[in-house]
């Protein structure tokens, strides 16, 4: 487990345990629990995000190229280069 011993892990809960006291602990525990529940939960979310707006960029960008290409064919040719 990260490279720990069993004695550097003893050693750390004993220093924890001194500092927050036998109450704190499982309080800190769950929220540390939670904490990273919930960055995991973030970042898959990220991920689905990004490829949904990966789809939307290149439904707009088909979206626009549509819209241009019809605005250029009805474009009258006799009203080029004519002021108003």
């Amino acid at each position: 487990m990260f490279g720990l011993r069993a004695q550097e892990l003893v050693f750390i809960f004993l220093i924890l345990f001194l500092l927050f006291g036998a109450a704190r602990l499982p309080q800190l525990g769950k929220s540390l629990g939670s904490a990273i529940r919930n960055f995991k939960k973030g970042i898959s979310t990220d991920e689905e995000h990004k490829d949904e707006n990966e789809d939307e960029d290149e439904e707009q960008t088909a979206h626009k190229n549509l819209e241009a290409n019809t605005n250029a064919s009805s474009i009258n040719p006799s009203k080029i280069g004519s002021k108003n």
